[in-house]
Order: structure tokens, then sequence, then C-alpha cells
């Protein structure tokens, strides 16, 4: 048992699939130990669909993933880290399980048995949709072609599985149950294939029985609760009987066989495939073209993704079914910690986690576990959107974090430059505003337009019901609600039966007023129903049915705007609008071009005050980007004069090496500038060396490219794939990385280089203000050195921990009785990556040796003076007798200029001070970075002095 299970003092994410095992993990621990880390961080390890290389497309959630480990395996992995006094926290998934394939039994269940299945509330599928031809049915879009083709084609087969008595309709690798009330068409014309035989004349009476008897159950629309267990308890028996019998008899069997041949017909013969059609008809699911999905789809999905379907944790029945096997980890000791998934995607998350808490402390009673468990939510603040206070949850997984400190080293005078810059390359001056309300709409009419056509439906219902809102149309509704959630400030509200705060109110009116702004209709008013629906406004003073009505759809609603937020923001706009990609990462503020001093400040002081204990991320596996990628292209900003430059050589350079497609030059401007963007960024700290290098390096920049242009969905897109404009670019990438008589890199290189060296300044400071910051550091699997990744995959690459474990160990046996000699050794040699290593190590020490000051002690900002204080980040951070002073650079390109030298010495800080307060004057302070003391002169710290052979301070009262 973990005798410590308070909050973590650092996290260590880690992304486990088939080729990182709970035994992979067990064996890094002693390195993450050392390395400071408190708790192991892991991404879902339910049993998922096999292959899965992330985890979230869970299909049982009471067994551990065996491609990840044994349920022994697991139990080593925690017993190691309690040895090692570390905790675990998991990445848990409440919002959604991966269906189709053949893994997910009660996917299956549904399937087979439709509204009578009894696990037909578990998924939130709409039984009543608008096409009639689906009442009772779930659309299923697993088809490569149109269904007929398919059918025709001989892929969909009848089949039968002996030992368990069932039949199912197989599509590659789906398998799709049959309905057993229609076992007897299949068995009856088993039976009518000849007479029997004597000696089988009494397993024929039997095998008359059985089809009688299936033909009995229950049906599966119109049920009851007696009904549903009378069907579920008797199928099963019937099932066990066909299986018996055909064991016992090889030729009620072979007639089965024949049977089920003929029904599949012949592709040289399609009127043979009559009766398996009519076979498919009778079922509970619709076998569709995956096209079909966008507009016919009956089922929350997560996202637009066909194979997650969304399940309803807010009925208790299936919280207890999804969550039995992780409440009995926490209540094993074996975890500390959890990480909710999508919370937005939750009908009331404010329910969830009030029973999560519930189910917890219910679980751990009578036991030695803590009832308050450390639990950060997966919850996306856009703008200055706060946090509900109420939610008994310790914060976010630090987006919100990630994106702060980010802006820290993006220059914002370059703001209107720099987009000028942007726009005139591209020749679009279309300002974010507009790309991301296009990019809204574009993923509310297509991608989510079978959800969009629910919603519209319920309103319609809700219009229809009073006389004052009855002239509303289905086509009013649907155009009203389209641009609504396209013009929606943040991903969700969270309105209730009980609460609608004043943010929700102000979130709703901001929607309905900038919709109606962007209408060109002459009668708004469906806007302002819309805008009263959502509030529920429109039912105070009805009847309950009304009030019922409305806040049902206000809360689905809700589940609605986070995915169209999620898909035309962070999925489209943001590949879509290039000016500093940088900016663009999961909860980013696209209008916020850099954070000031002051702003970071108070935001650390806020998160102080409200949720101390939140993560802070710099990388997550959601990232667009790593931070080190970020912190290279942030320097953009600081030169952009010289950025403007390169951009026209580059684009005269490479002017050649583009095609046409569709009559225009391929790849698009915008395309090209991101390219350019991307390879500033992901260029290897190490030079290039031989094909297999220059190789690896260019297919990497492909396929991010490929998905990038896919996303942005402007000239091609995953749904309708242009192959002509990929290849287009495909070979545009190759022609400027493959070396030799190169005018393009000849230019590049040289620029890159200077920018990569700014930018690992950028990231040994951004790193150290996530380690000394009020809340809880994270580090992404492998970022404790230079990480150059990419977008997912290329984020989830394999790590080698052997470098790691082996740099860590040497840094520590030199430090032994280096002192100030190691720091600066580092710094002769900053590209191998030893320097952010060394600074964790340091940092996770210092937190751990002043654990106080870290978990719950105050932090003050400190003046800076003179030439370069805009440049300079400076607090301490204090608690009883307990003191820790951090100082670290910002935008320091035109500290430096062009020489390639760390940001040290009088020299580069001239009179730049730090005003310490009066009680603080006299402390004498010592930087474990570098062994050095540290004395104020008359409540002043001169910069220069203080960042004299280091260019961070991390200063402890001696």
């Amino acid at each position: 048992m973990n005798a410590d299970r308070s909050i973590p003092r650092a996290t260590y994410r880690l992304q486990l699939n088939r080729e990182f095992t709970f035994a992979h993990a067990t064996e890094i621990v002693p390195y993450l130990a050392a390395l400071g880390i408190s708790h192991c961080y892991i991404s879902p390890c339910l049993k998922a669909r096999p292959g899965s290389l992330h985890g979230y497309d869970i299909v049982d959630h009471n067994s551990l993933n065996p491609e990840i480990g044994t349920p022994e395996e697991f139990d080593r992995f925690v017993e190691t880290l309690h040895q090692h006094k570390m905790g675990l926290i998991l990445d848990i998934v409440p919002n959604h399980m991966g269906v189709m394939g053949s893994d997910n039994a009660w996917w299956l269940d549904v399937l087979e048995n439709g509204e009578a299945s009894i696990y037909a509330c578990f998924f939130d599928i709409d039984w009543r949709p608008l096409k009639e031809e689906l009442h009772g049915k779930v659309l299923v879009p697993v088809l490569g072609d149109h269904y007929g083709t398919v059918l025709e084609s001989g892929e969909l087969k009848l089949t039968f599985r002996a030992q368990s008595g069932e039949f199912d309709i197989c599509y590659r690798n789906h398998r799709f149950p049959v309905n057993p009330r229609e076992y007897p068409r299949i068995l009856q014309k088993a039976a009518d294939l000849s007479p029997p035989k004597e000696q089988e004349s009494q397993g024929f009476i039997e095998f008359q029985s059985l089809i009688t008897a299936f033909g009995h159950l229950p049906a599966r629309q119109h049920v009851s609760s007696e009904s549903i267990a009378e069907r579920n308890r008797d199928k099963e028996i019937h099932k066990r009987r066909l299986a018996e019998l055909c064991a016992r008899s090889p030729e009620i069997s072979m007639r089965i066989a024949q049977t089920v041949e003929s029904i599949n017909g012949s592709p040289a013969n399609p009127a043979s495939f009559n009766e398996l059609h009519e076979l498919i008809k009778t079922q509970a699911f619709r076998l569709a073209n995956w096209r079909v999905a966008a507009d016919d789809i009956n089922y929350r999905r997560f996202f637009d993704t066909n194979d997650l379907a969304g399940i309803c944790v807010e009925n208790e029945n299936v919280f207890e079914a999804t969550h039995k096997m992780i409440v009995g980890f926490i209540a094993e000791g074996k975890v500390d910690g959890l990480r909710v998934d999508h919370p937005d995607g939750l009908y009331d998350p404010a329910q969830y986690f009030e029973r999560l808490k519930h189910s917890i402390a219910t679980a751990v009673a009578g036991t030695e576990q803590d009832t308050e468990l450390y639990v950060v939510i997966e919850k996306i603040l856009t703008g200055a959107e706060p946090l509900p206070k109420e939610w008994p949850v310790c914060g976010t997984t630090g987006y919100d974090f990630a994106n702060l400190v980010n802006g820290l080293f993006v220059d914002r005078a370059s703001s209107r430059r720099f987009e000028h810059t942007y726009q005139n390359f591209i020749d679009d001056d279309t300002g974010f505003n507009d790309v991301a309300y296009y990019c809204r709409r574009l993923t509310t009419r297509n991608l989510l337009a079978s959800e969009l056509n629910v919603l519209a439906n319920q309103l319609s219902q809700i219009a229809l019901s009073k006389r004052h809102t009855c002239d509303f149309t289905l086509n009013n509704l649907r155009d009203a609600l389209t641009e609504v959630v396209a013009n929606f400030p943040v991903y969700r509200t969270y309105v209730t039966p009980s609460e609608v705060s004043d943010n929700d109110l102000q979130n709703i009116g901001l929607a309905v007023a900038a919709a109606k702004w962007r209408s060109p209709a002459t009668d708004t008013s469906v806007f302002d129903f819309v805008g009263e629906v959502l509030s529920t406004r429109i039912a105070e003073g009805q009847d309950a049915a009304y009030r019922k009505a409305v806040t049902t759809f206000a809360m689905k609603f809700q589940q609605f705007s986070s995915p169209v937020m999620a898909k035309g923001l962070e999925d489209t706009a943001f590949y879509h609008y290039n000016r500093l990609v940088s900016l663009n990462e999961v909860g980013s503020d696209l209008h916020r071009f850099g954070v000031s001093v002051d702003e970071f400040h108070e935001a650390n002081q806020s998160r102080l005050r409200d949720w101390p204990h939140s993560m802070l991320a710099t990388s997550t596996h959601d990232s667009k980007r790593s931070e080190d990628v970020r912190a290279r292209i942030n320097v953009l900003s600081e030169v952009h004069g010289l950025w403007r430059v390169r951009l026209r050589e580059w684009k005269r350079i490479n002017r050649n090496q583009k095609r046409k497609v569709a009559d225009k030059p391929a790849p698009s401007a915008n395309d090209e500038y991101l390219l350019y963007q991307t390879l500033i960024g992901a260029w290897p700290i190490q030079p290039l060396r031989g094909e297999s290098e220059w190789q690896a390096f260019r297919e990497r920049i492909e396929r991010y490219m490929l998905k990038a242009i896919r996303e942005a969905k402007q000239n091609t897109s995953w749904i309708n794939r242009n192959t002509e404009y990929e290849d287009a670019v495909i070979s545009f990438v190759r022609a400027l990385l493959t070396p030799g008589e190169n005018r393009f890199l000849d230019n590049f290189l040289p620029f890159q280089q200077r920018i990569a060296r700014i930018g690992l300044w950028n990231s040994l400071s951004q790193t150290l203000l996530k380690l000394t910051s009020p809340g809880v550091p994270d580090i992404y699997q492998g970022n404790e050195l230079s990480d150059f990744s990419l977008v997912d995959p290329d984020n989830r690459h394999p790590v080698d921990y052997r470098l790691r474990q082996d740099l860590l160990k040497s840094l520590q046996s030199q430090t032994a009785d280096s002192g100030e000699s190691l720091a600066s050794q580092l710094l002769e040699s900053p590209e191998d990556g030893r320097l952010k290593l060394y600074l964790i190590w340091k940092a996770l020490c210092l937190r751990q040796w002043h654990a106080d000051v870290f978990s719950h002690g105050s932090y003050e900002p400190l003046e800076v003076e003179g030439a370069h204080s805009e440049h300079v980040v400076a607090f301490t951070r204090s608690a009883g007798n307990s003191r820790v002073l951090v100082v670290v650079p910002r935008l320091i390109s035109s500290l430096i200029n062009e020489k390639p030298i760390p940001p040290v010495g009088s020299e580069i800080w001239a009179d730049t001070r730090i005003v310490m307060p009066c009680d603080r004057a006299v402390v004498p302070y010592r930087n474990p970075l570098t062994g050095a003391a540290l004395h104020s002169e008359n409540n002043t710290i001169w910069v220069g002095q203080l960042l004299s052979t280091f260019p961070l301070a991390l200063c402890s009262q001696e």
C-alpha cells in the first residue's frame, strides 16, 4: 500500500499500448523516482479494441487490456511504484466506448436485441429518429460502398457458430448478431430441405420445438421490463439447446450449413441475395455506407468517430457498471488519482463528479484509504472562462497552463505586423473570427449533421406545442441552431433542471447575438426562441411535461456544442489559420497574441487561490506540437522582419517545385506557410546524416502535412481526399528536403539554427516555470529531454529510456562534487539534451525538499526594473520560514542578437534588477542549479549577477 495518498508532487504521463506495457512501465519506475516524480499518470488501461495505440476505445470496463498486461503484471507495476514511494493516476473514459468490430459485448447485445437489450439504455441511441425506416433500429455505418453493392458482392455473409448456437451477419472484421426471434427464417428452411431420416426423428422433433420457441420470444420493440428479462433469459436457453442439438446431430448441423450457404447467395446471380436482404431488413441494425453517418446516424458519437459510441453514464446503473473496477482499484489502494477524459461530453458533468466522489467515499469506507482522491478533468477553458468552483475536482489537466506559459514567449508587440505578413503571403485577409465561425458551421452542417437533425426535431416539437412559437418551421429551427452553435464562445454551458448560472446566460446571450448579427433574415425572432430554450427561461411557469422537454433539449444541446467546438476549432480552424502555429493549441485563444508578465502572475495567483492542485502541462498526448517545437516557433514573433524577408526568399526559391491542381498552384500559399513553420519547429537537434535519416525526417513531415491539410478541409479532407493535391504537397516536401544542391536548404538551415538556439532557452524557461508555479507539474513521456514531436501519432513514438537513465545517472554522479562547474559544462553543449534533464531533476528535488512551499505556499510576483525588465519573470514561493526564488528570461532575441550564446552575464542584462520586499532583502539564498550563493544589495538583486553563469535561477533560502 502506498503510504502517501496526498496531492502529487509531480506526475509523469505514460502512453501504454502493446509496444509499451505494464512490464515496460515497471522497468522505468526507479528512473522516474530518481528524477523526482511522485506519481505515474497512465493512459487508459481497461480493455480496448485490439491494436489500440491510445486506449480510449474501451470495449470492456471490467477487465484490463490484455495487450498491456495481465492483472498480475498490473499488480507488480503498482507494487513497484509503492516500493519507490510513488502513486498511480489512471486516465478514465466515462463518455464513450469502442463499438463495431466484434469485441464489445454490450454493443453486440444491443445490435441483437434492439430496444429489448438489457444494455439498450447504456448507449445514447435515438430509437425514434426522423426517418421512419430507422425506428427501433441502430444505423451502423461501416460499409465501404453502398449497401446494395456490398450485399451483391458477397461481402455480407450469414454465419452460424455451432458451438454457441448463434447466427451472425459478418462483414470483414465486424460481427452483427441476428435477432434470435428471426432464427426461424433460417432454421425452418433447414428443416424443409428434405424429410428427416428415421434415426434422426427424435432430434428433428426437438429441432422443430426450438424453431417454435425462438419464434415465441418477446419482440424487440414495445418492450417492458418483464418482457426484456424473459427474452434475455429464454434466448440464451434456446441457443444452448440449439448448440447441444448440433453437437449431437451431424444431420441437423449439415442442414443448417447448407441453408446458410444458400442464403448467402452468389455474386453471379444478384437475385440470389434476396433472402439475405430480407433477413437483414428484420434486424435491429441498419447496415449502411460509412458516408451515411453524417446525415442519418442515430447514436451519439465521440465527435464524428463512428466507432466510438456515447454512453449514458448519467444512468446510475451505467455508472456502476463502468466504474466498478476503477473504484475497486481505489479501495484496494492501487490507484491514487484519476484523470477524467472529455467531461464536456457528459449529460450532467456536475452530477457525474458528485457521484464519482460519493462512490469512492463509499468504497473506501472502513479502509485505510483517503476518501478525498486526486481528480483532474480534461476540461478545455476558453478565454477567461472559469472552472465551476462547486465541482468536487482538483482542477484541469493543464491545457490552460500550457497556453498561458507558451504565451509568455510570444512578442505581443509584433501582433499586427505578424498578421499582416501572414495575410500578404497567403493573399487572404480573413480574420480568425470568420475562420472559426466558418469551420464550426462546416462541422455542424457536414460532420455532425445527423446530431443537428435530432436536436432540430426535438426543438420543433417544443415549438409546435405553443401557439406563439408554432410557426417556426423545422428548416428555420435547424438553420438557427446551426448559427447559434457556430457562434458559441465556449465549448458548452452547464444548465441543469435546478440551475442556470450567470456565466451560462452570458454565453448563450453572446451566441444568440452573434447569430442574429450574421443572419441575413429579416425576422430573427427564431434566434430569441432558441436562446430562451437554451437558458430554459421559456419553461418558467409551464407544465411539467413542457419543462422537462425544454430542459432535456438544453442539456442535449450542451453535449452537441462541445464536439462542434472541438472539431470545428481544434481540428479544423487550427489547421486553417496558420498565422503563428505555436499558438494553435488545444484550449488556446487565438485572439490573444502573447501573454504579459503581469497576466502570467495574475493567472498563477488565481490558480493558487481557486485550484491550487490543478495539473500544469506543457506537452500532452493531444498536443498539436510538443513544448520544444512551440518554443522554437514562438521566436518568429521576435524576429518578425527577418521572418518576412525569409518567407519572400523561400517562396521565390521554391516556386518551381509547385504543381498546378485545378488550375491553382499546389500546395496553396497557406499550406506552404504552415510547412515552413513546421520545419523550423521540428528540425532535428542533431544534423541529419545519411539518406536513411533524411528519409525518416521527410516521411515524418509528409505524414504530418497530409494530416494537417486533411484536417483543414480546404483542398482535401479525410472524407473526400483530393489525391492530386495531396500528391503535389508530398512532392513539394520531398523537393525541399532532398539534400545536395538545394538552394532552399542552404538558405533555410542557418536561419533555423539561430531560431532553434533561442528556442532552447525558451524551452528551459517554460520548463522551470511549470515546475515552480502553483499546481502539479506534469511531464509528458520523453519530454525530460528535448523533443520535437508533432501531432499524434508523431508524439507517441517509442521513448529511449535507456538513454535517459544513463544521462541522469551521469548527471547525478557528476553533481556530487561539481557544483557550478557542471552547470557551466552543460552550457558548452546545450543541444545534447542534458540541460533540460538537469533542470527538471534539480527542480523536482527542490520540490521534494520544500514540499510545503510548492503544495500550498504563497506566490509573490517580484518587481523588475531596468533596461530589460520586460524580459524577466521573477517570483517567490513561500511557506513558513522556507522560501524559493525563481527567475527566468523571456523574449531574449534582441538581447543576444545573432550570437549563439546563452542569456547570461551583466553585459546582456545591464542595469536590470529585481526589487525584493523589505522582509526578503537580507535572506541568503543558494542556487542548486549552480551551487552559487546569492545576497541582495539594498533590496536589490542584479539580474546579470544572478544569471552570471546559468540562464535560469532557482534559489532556495539557506
